[in-house]
């Protein structure tokens, strides 16, 4: 039975701070989901005895330990041999992952290196879990530990490799060896516009802890709030739905999503269903709504073009600002925005066209229109609209948070929500 989990990070690129370790926050996210309880993450370089220490601590805690990293084909690479070694395993090669190895190398037509099979040995009484994404297969073994077996399983560090198979063989793994017949059901809204502590005070009392568990997370600049129901199969997602629409009328303001979805997603699904073509104009947040945009698979279908105006005169020359505006009100300005969306849109022959332009910082504020000052504007043929904010934070901060206010607009726009409504960072 499954019950408490370890989580094993490896590597120095992480001990030593020059990555960042969000593969532990996925993996916690993943477990709470399900209700297996985290009982330790442990964080250990490419050291033999720290990692020989970490793997006999993890297996002590846990009764599933996962692990992340220390896979590849590199002398530094020493998860395999460290786990045999402990649990006194022999090594044996996996011909069906060399096979699946050697296919990926001449699919791009090169030779692999000799070393790569180092990722096809895996401890005795090993299960390998495909990895159809890279070269390094995980793998699941089962340890006994006393009176009690414990689960070491494996996953590359990459986490576009790590992801698919957390997702599509652990969690079933773990669902399955839960030892309980209940399930869990769980629902993610998706805000903008209220901070984490806002969210919390929001929607305080409404859900009470018999009926469900709640938390929160910031990722900036969108804060996620999570229900999790456990019961029986259909009692449970029953119950979910209730509590889901208690939280819907009470955070609709903000609440743009559910599920884990970005607000670029939810704007390129909603551009796409409504067939409307979109042409950008950016200044401050220096292509990055495109950017943001084009991560969205078959963003093509709706989005005409990005243009990136950062001086003066390509506002002029591609977009048709004037020089009365600039020398007027400046290009940071709702008048300068104004004519960049109207511009761009004609431009292309754009059903809407929207813009920004700011002062991201950290120098070039003024008293009149200080470092985070951003304008934005949208033009299409019935809304015509304007308004600054006052954001704060780093550079990246404040041109992160003028794409996100940016592709709000775009969504309440499709949406024929009035944009007025939005009263974030008004000046």
């Amino acid at each position: 039975m499954i019950q408490k989990a370890v989580i094993l990070s490896t590597g120095d690129e992480i001990t030593t701070g020059k990555v960042v370790d969000t593969n532990a926050n996925y993996l916690a996210d993943k477990l709470h989901e399900i209700g297996i309880e985290l009982a330790a993450v442990l964080t250990v370089g490419d050291v033999p005895e720290r990692l020989e220490w970490a793997w006999r601590t993890g297996i002590q805690l846990g009764d599933v330990v996962l692990s992340t990293g220390g896979i590849g084909p590199t002398a530094d690479d020493l998860t395999t041999e460290t786990i045999a070694r402990i649990t006194g395993r022999k090594l044996f090669r996996d011909q069906a992952s060399v096979d699946t190895m050697r296919r990926m190398f001449a699919t791009i037509n090169r030779t692999m290196p000799e070393n790569n099979l180092k990722q096809a040995d895996f401890p005795e009484g090993a299960e390998v879990i495909p990895n159809p994404l890279g070269t390094a297969p995980g793998f699941h073994l089962p340890v006994p530990d006393g009176d009690r077996v414990s689960h070491l399983i494996v996953m590359p560090g990459v986490p576009r490799e790590m992801k698919p198979m957390m997702e599509n063989w652990v969690v079933p793994w773990l669902g399955k060896n839960r030892g309980t017949n209940k399930v869990f059901a769980v629902r993610i809204f998706q805000t903008f516009g209220i901070s984490e502590s806002g969210l919390d005070q929001a929607v305080v009392g409404l859900i009470k802890p018999e009926e469900g568990r709640v938390a929160f997370r910031a990722s900036f600049p969108q804060i996620s709030m999570r229900i999790t129901v456990e019961g029986e199969p259909g009692e449970a997602e029953r119950k979910l739905e209730e509590l889901s629409e208690r939280v819907r009328e009470k955070i609709s303001g903000y609440l743009f999503a559910e599920g884990d979805a970005s607000m670029e997603e939810v704007v390129a699904q909603l551009l796409s269903r409504h067939n409307i073509k979109l042409a950008v104009a950016e200044s401050c947040t220096g292509g990055l709504i495109g950017h943001r945009l084009t991560n969205v698979p078959g963003s093509s279908k709706f989005l005409l073009a990005d243009l990136v105006t950062y001086s003066n005169e390509m506002k002029q020359s591609l977009l048709g600002v004037t020089d009365t505006t600039l020398n007027t009100h400046g290009a940071v300005s709702e008048e300068c925005v104004r004519e960049m969306a109207a511009g761009v849109r004609k431009r292309v022959g754009a059903d809407v066209g929207i813009a920004t332009s700011g002062i991201a910082g950290p120098d070039g504020g003024t008293p009149d229109k200080p470092v985070g000052t951003v304008c934005i504007a949208l033009d299409s043929e019935d809304v015509k609209t304007s308004r600054r904010y006052q954001m704060r934070g780093t550079r990246d901060w404040v041109k992160l948070l003028g794409s996100q206010v940016a592709l709000d607009w775009m969504r309440r726009y499709a949406l024929k929500i009035p944009i007025e409504e939005s009263q974030l960072f008004r000046r």
